[in-house]
């Protein structure tokens, strides 16, 4: 009888664990968010959709005071599901969209429909659907949209549709949407805004004519025709040192149905990853990177003459200059602008007269600026996020310029965001640490909470219920003299112990030794160590299989300033795996690690960083593993690589010191290599090389790969699978003594 218990009870413990792995991997313990807001220009009211309505909510109170939207109601056109709207600037008319499809990372098509709300008439937007990217003109009059690379706007006041652009054609012109590169690295999917007066519409036309093509194929079959050969698939991708597509600027006039394109000065090779119109109905101001991304120039163009007048200029000799700050950007009717760069050596807000003269710095201090939510020039108030009072914290700030005072609303440290309403009266901030899942609350613009939106206490005592280990924070010098911070996560006898945050105070004469799992993805500009809540697969590690989990950001990481950021730049990988032995070495001198049993792993920049630093004579790591990794750079994208390395023909030497099939035959320790064969992102070739590496080597290692799924592994059962098998490479190769 005990025989039959003792094996009830086996069986119950091994699905109790399966089911925790599992829990975690389907999001079990990811935090409810706030739903997308869409502020309605009144400073009282903003909408939000749900389900197949989108209802007005008042700020204040919370209550809905209308309805926008109602599927089962409209007229004309009925539609069982809708996912997504967006409002014109008049409150006669809105958007709504159906059958969204992914294109790639950020971009959609869809069936979009005009709803008049007067009417309650739901027309299709075009008579050829799906379109993608739908913009309503300032005076709600016009709506531009992109179908098959051209751009056409529909008029609303006849319902005729024009065509802006003719001469887009897959594989060579693009007008006003990004490419693959553009969409990936420089984050936007649309290249075209309407002026002021909505009398022009800019855009970026896009010549990939010459862009080299990478082509892949898809293996799995539908039912229906089992046999069916394989399907290829291909996109224009410029890898490191290939050419790009050739950007140029075209402003439409809608009156007149004519287009001009602007007059920039000559560069052979470069970007143009923003337009934006200045208050001026003329006036359009055109960003403009140099290829290797380490000069960005704005010019200000007369839209009716061409000609175009250099106002900005930022240059950076020690690294690149990072696109991500134009965002912030604003423009003013005073004729002065919103500028945030690195000039002081951290990231900080300014003020220009449009024509590029520094007027006055608005913040200070030795700590970035992560991101600006706008500013207010009548009250000449900034309204911002900044790493403090650490760079894993986020916190948020209100800047009266006039008084030189500067108020905090979030005054407990963690990773505080937030949603600001049009006029800066309201704002939705959320909140977030290692302790506490999200939780957001609609506060005033003085800072006082209003009520509550979304919290997330159940989640939290779920975590208690599951007795999951707490996630903490160290930091620590490296033998070069660098600080870098990290976070752990202990086994429960180990996170018992712990009754202090800092690690040394752990017995060093501890008679059990526990094996070490190193995470981490140490691209340059990224962070991994923030205080913000997430439950992972190293939670259910350290409860379930003893395993001490760990995570360091090395040099060139974020929020630490412009230099700490460019200490990578042109040698990517070296550093960082420098970094990652010394954050290594460094647990394991605390006593409670085993350091023969230690490993590492990472995904995409991640996972070529755990080949990098398994491969260096000092590694201490007996295993790792690799997903989807790069592992040579000249197979990765022109736009990311160069950012950091500059294009292979003017640094050999930096291109060849990260690639990882010269180096096959120093691979220290058995491997997990993943790839998905359908990866547009990291191609599988990059797998394909180094695998040919290091069996010309010599050397043996284990492999998963995943047809048809892309970078993300998301495809059917293949994330919970991938996270299966990663345990299992675990309990072979590092549990074992």
């Amino acid at each position: 009888m005990k025989r039959y218990i003792y094996i009830f009870l086996l069986v119950f413990s091994t699905i109790a664990r399966a089911d925790l792995l599992n829990d975690i991997i389907a999001g079990g313990y990811n935090s409810n968010s706030l739903p997308q807001i869409t502020d309605m220009g009144d400073g009282e009211h903003y909408a939000l959709r749900v389900g197949n309505t989108v209802l007005q909510y008042d700020y204040r109170s919370g209550a809905v005071s209308d309805t926008l939207f109602s599927a089962d109601k409209t007229k004309i056109t009925k539609l069982e599901a809708v996912d997504g709207f967006v409002l014109a600037p008049v409150e006669r008319y809105m958007l709504v969209s159906a059958n969204s499809q992914r294109i790639f990372r950020r971009s959609h098509k869809a069936d979009w429909y005009i709803y008049d709300r007067q009417r309650g008439e739901l027309k299709p937007l075009s008579a050829e659907m799906p379109v993608s990217e739908p913009v309503f003109s300032p005076n709600g009059k016009y709506i531009a949209f992109s179908r098959n690379n051209n751009i056409f706007i529909h008029k609303l006041d006849f319902s005729t549709e024009v065509a802006v652009t003719t001469d887009g054609e897959a594989g060579k012109i693009i007008n006003g949407t990004p490419d693959w590169l553009y969409e990936e690295e420089f984050s936007t999917t649309c290249l075209y805004s309407f002026s002021p007066d909505s009398k022009q519409l800019a855009f970026v036309r896009l010549n990939e004519s010459e862009v080299p093509a990478f082509s892949w194929q898809t293996y799995l079959n539908p039912e229906s025709t089992p046999n069916a050969y394989p399907q290829n698939y291909s996109i224009n991708y410029p890898r490191a040192g290939e050419k790009n597509a050739v950007p140029s600027v075209i402003v439409y006039d809608t009156y007149y149905k004519s287009l001009k394109t602007m007059q920039l000065p000559p560069l052979d090779d470069c970007y143009i990853p923003r337009i934006s119109w200045t208050r001026a109905a003329d006036q359009l101001a055109v960003f403009r990177l140099n290829r290797n991304q380490n000069k960005l120039e704005m010019f200000l163009l007369n839209s009716k003459s061409a000609v175009a007048k250099l106002v900005y200029s930022e240059e950076n000799s020690k690294g690149n200059v990072d696109f991500e700050q134009i965002d912030e950007w604003q423009f003013f009717d005073d004729n002065t602008m919103l500028v945030v760069n690195e000039s002081s050596g951290y990231r900080h807000a300014f003020i220009y007269s449009v024509n590029g003269q520094k007027l006055r710095q608005l913040t200070s201090g030795n700590y970035d600026v992560t991101r600006v939510y706008g500013y207010d020039p009548h009250t000449q108030t900034l309204f911002y996020q900044a790493a403090l009072p650490t760079p894993l914290d986020r916190q948020l700030f209100v800047l009266n310029v006039k008084k030189n005072k500067t108020q905090c609303l979030t005054p407990d440290r963690g990773f505080n965001s937030a949603v600001w309403s049009a006029d800066y009266k309201y704002l939705f901030a959320g909140r977030t640490s290692v302790d506490e899942p999200l939780s957001w609350q609609l506060l005033n613009r003085e800072g006082r909470p209003l009520r509550h939106i979304v919290n997330n206490d159940s989640l939290k005592q779920k975590t208690v219920d599951a007795c999951l280990p707490r996630k903490r924070f160290f930091s620590f010098s490296t033998e070069r003299g660098d600080t870098l911070n990290g976070w752990i996560v202990l086994p429960p006898t180990l996170d018992s112990l712990l009754k202090q945050e800092e690690l040394s105070t752990l017995n060093s004469q501890l008679s059990t030794k526990y094996p070490l799992l190193l995470y981490q993805y140490s691209g340059p500009a990224s962070q991994q160590v923030l205080n913000r809540w997430k439950i992972d697969w190293e939670h259910y590690l350290a409860k379930e299989k003893n395993v001490v989990v760990a995570c360091v950001d090395p040099r060139g990481t974020f929020a630490r300033g412009r230099e700490f950021r460019n200490l990578t730049y042109m040698n990517l990988g070296v550093k960082e795996a420098e970094d990652q032995i010394s954050a290594a070495n460094y647990l394991a001198s605390l006593g409670f690690i085993d350091k023969d049993r230690m490993a590492i792993w990472g995904w995409s920049y991640g996972g070529f960083q755990t080949l990098m630093t398994m491969s260096q004579s000092a590694s201490p790591f007996r295993c790792g593993i690799a997903v989807a990794p790069v592992t040579d750079f000249r197979l990765y994208d022109s736009a990311y690589t160069e950012r950091f390395m500059r294009k292979p023909q003017s640094n050999e030497s930096g291109y060849n010191s990260c690639a990882l099939p010269l180096s096959a035959d120093k691979l220290q320790g058995r491997v997990l290599l993943v790839h998905g064969v359908a990866d547009d992102n990291v191609h599988c070739q990059n797998m394909w090389m180094y695998v040919d590496a290091l069996v010309q080597a010599g050397k043996q290692f284990d492999m998963q790969i995943y047809p048809d799924d892309n970078h993300f592994l998301r495809k059917r059962s293949n994330y919970l699978h991938l996270y299966r098998r990663m345990t299992d490479f675990l309990e072979n190769n590092l549990l074992v003594k």
